[in-house]
């Protein structure tokens, strides 16, 4: 039997476990899921797992259960693309025919000292659980600081406000206005949903330090009882060691087709692929689809397209609390209740279509 091997189970490995099993896997070929828990997670949740408003349960989906996927429970250490060998920190190698790389990504401290050691993440189901632990054992009237301001710095702000009322809750933002990237008119919404349900916007933020229990922005020391960072990602340590080309953010160069350039049985999906989009679950997803159909074609001995179509991205939602949010789809901005309506929908509708 050939072996195809999927690192991570993810937005992006899910998806393409969900479209070769069970008819379009070939008989004489077989999978394995490398993963660290035995579940699929929803990252895009996490932020709601940490402030404590959604349980850890409800952040799970089965992977799916067909006699040619076995899982194989570990952490990967290294990738020796010359023998087509992926080594794990405990138990034995495990070989490949094909490997798909989905392990995505981990914070960025940008060299900030200390940042790494004294603040608490949302990257990683393991992590978000040591934070939500941290944040429910924050003292009555305490102080929390939410180091950056993108999409998972604004939800896990607005969501621990409506879960800790009692907390002040300080938000460091790099720009002149929260959300910067996105039209003015949705990033006034947010900035003002803020103001209105008092959390400290600080705009302009720039981290230089972090000890136990205090940021530095510009030098100038801020208490804190627990500092969450969501200030930048890149792609995990097992990619960034990799001997392979690579982009300015540490993304893998890929082919048309999402293998590397040097070695066609070797593809990456997700955060870690350098690609024209910023990394999303939406982007995994659909880079996963053209995957498999490189897989399909090449088992079927069809010949592939020179290119594939632009991944085209449904656009952006994102919550503030249980009861309003944001959202840019193509070029029309939404506000208020309804896109936090479609964000709720969306959700179910992955959980019901992958449980």
């Amino acid at each position: 039997m050939k072996k195809l091997v999927v690192l991570g189970g993810g937005y992006g490995g899910m998806r393409i476990l969900q479209r070769l099993l069970p008819n379009d896997l070939p008989s004489d070929w077989e999978i394995t899921l490398v993963d660290r828990l035995p579940y699929h997670c929803l990252k895009t949740e996490y932020y709601a797992l940490a402030a404590g408003t959604a349980s850890d349960h409800h952040l799970r989906v089965s992977f799916p259960e067909d006699p040619r996927l076995s899982t194989r429970y570990g952490s990967v250490s290294s990738i020796d693309l010359a023998s087509k060998t992926v080594l794990f920190e405990e138990g034995e190698p495990l070989t490949y025919d094909t490997l798909i790389i989905g392990l995505g990504c981990e914070d960025k401290y940008h060299g900030v000292p200390g940042a790494k050691e004294h603040t608490y993440s949302i990257q990683s189901m393991e992590a978000t659980r040591r934070t939500y632990e941290a944040l429910n054992n924050v003292r009555p009237e305490g102080v929390v600081t939410i180091v950056g301001a993108g999409l998972s710095g604004v939800e896990l702000a607005s969501e621990l406000r409506e879960s800790r009322p009692d907390l002040t809750i300080k938000l460091l933002d790099r720009g002149d206005i929260i959300l910067s990237m996105f039209p003015r008119r949705l990033s006034n919404y947010v900035q003002n949903w803020f103001i209105d349900h008092g959390v400290d916007i600080i705009n302009k933020s720039n981290v230089t330090k972090v000890e136990e229990g205090a940021v530095y922005n510009h030098d100038e020391r801020i208490e804190s009882d627990a500092i969450i960072w969501t200030a930048g990602i890149q792609p995990n340590v097992v990619v960034r060691n990799l001997d392979v080309e690579k982009d300015q953010q540490g993304r893998v160069v890929l082919t048309p087709h999402h293998h590397l350039p040097t070695d066609e049985d070797v593809f990456v999906v997700g955060d870690c692929a350098s690609l024209p989009h910023a990394p999303s679950a939406q982007l995994a997803e659909g880079q996963a689809e053209q995957i498999v159909t490189v897989l399909k074609k090449r088992w079927n001995n069809e010949s592939l397209p020179d290119e594939f179509p632009r991944i085209k991205l449904k656009g952006v939602l994102g919550s503030l609390g249980k009861k309003h949010g944001f959202g840019l789809m193509g070029e029309r901005t939404l506000i208020g209740r309804v896109p936090r309506v479609l964000k709720s929908g969306v959700l179910w509708m992955y959980k019901y279509h992958s449980g």
